[in-house]
């Protein structure tokens, strides 16, 4: 694991799906008073996947026209890389980014993740991170998607101690993990 050493500023904004952590990520962001760079990790929707065209257009409706856009796929690292101050990167999502990697064994998975954490470490602007909480439900039924549930929830819990803030998203709600939760001892 990567020790995240410092940072400009990293905020962790978690939510299960539809919560409104998109949502909650966008508004601090404008809070900020911080030229946005929004950084999407999420495949380019194709016409025959009608569901996920809406998503992504409900978010390209919400955003400021004035914001900056970087589609980055898998190589979130490297354009984490190209930002300057003044600026405030909203990153949207951790899953996306990790689904993306799924194929990945665990030696280049964990070198994608030692990237980030370099990147993160190394980043001259703030940083929005919004990801999603699996498995708060039954487990997975697949092994896919319990690697998905172990890889998200291992780089969220490596990103934890660095950030300035942590936000739980549910039902519409805001909650700061921040202020009201207590660090888990390692073992």
């Amino acid at each position: 694991m990567v020790v995240v050493e410092s940072c400009h500023s990293l905020t962790l904004v978690l939510g299960p799906a539809r919560s409104g952590k998109s949502r909650w990520a966008e508004h601090l962001a404008i809070q900020s008073g911080l030229p946005v760079t929004y950084l999407a990790t999420g495949p380019q929707p194709t016409a025959d996947d009608a569901t996920w065209l809406a998503r992504v257009e409900a978010h390209v409706v919400r955003r400021p026209p004035h914001w900056g856009f970087l589609e980055v796929d898998s190589a979130l690292a490297a354009a984490l890389d190209t930002l300057s101050p003044p600026g405030l990167a909203l990153v949207d999502s951790l899953g996306t980014w990790v689904a993306a990697g799924l194929d990945l064994d665990s030696s280049a998975w964990q070198q994608r993740c030692t990237e980030l954490l370099e990147s993160l470490r190394n980043c001259r602007v703030t940083v929005l991170l919004v990801s999603e909480q699996t498995g708060w439900g039954v487990v997975p039924a697949t092994a896919i998607g319990g690697l998905f549930r172990d890889r998200l929830g291992s780089l969220e819990q490596q990103l934890a101690p660095f950030c300035g803030a942590i936000w739980l998203v549910v039902a519409g709600r805001a909650l700061n993990l921040t202020n009201l939760g207590l660090a888990i001892p390692a073992t």
